[in-house]
């Protein structure tokens, strides 16, 4: 995994609880509306942001790999 990664939160899914921002608070923040967004759509690659996504409680973050298209979280086939 050496390419940038795409980072995105369903604004539908998302509940605000904060635990993205507080894992990973240089890519996620709380809007207005009490929705996480993402510092920035692209982002090299950082363990910090598969963890914010990996502890969201709701799946509401992706991470794509952009070279490859792979789906770092949530994994391919994976309920969400």
């Amino acid at each position: 995994m050496t390419g940038d990664w795409e980072v995105g939160v369903d604004s539908r899914r998302c509940i605000g609880s904060g635990v993205c921002a507080s894992a990973a608070p240089a890519h996620f923040s709380i809007d207005t509306a009490r929705r996480s967004r993402p510092t920035a759509a692209r982002v090299a690659p950082d363990e910090g942001v598969l963890n914010a996504a990996f502890t969201c409680p709701v799946e509401a973050i992706s991470v794509v790999e952009l070279t490859t298209g792979l789906m770092l979280f949530p994994e391919e086939g994976s309920p969400s």
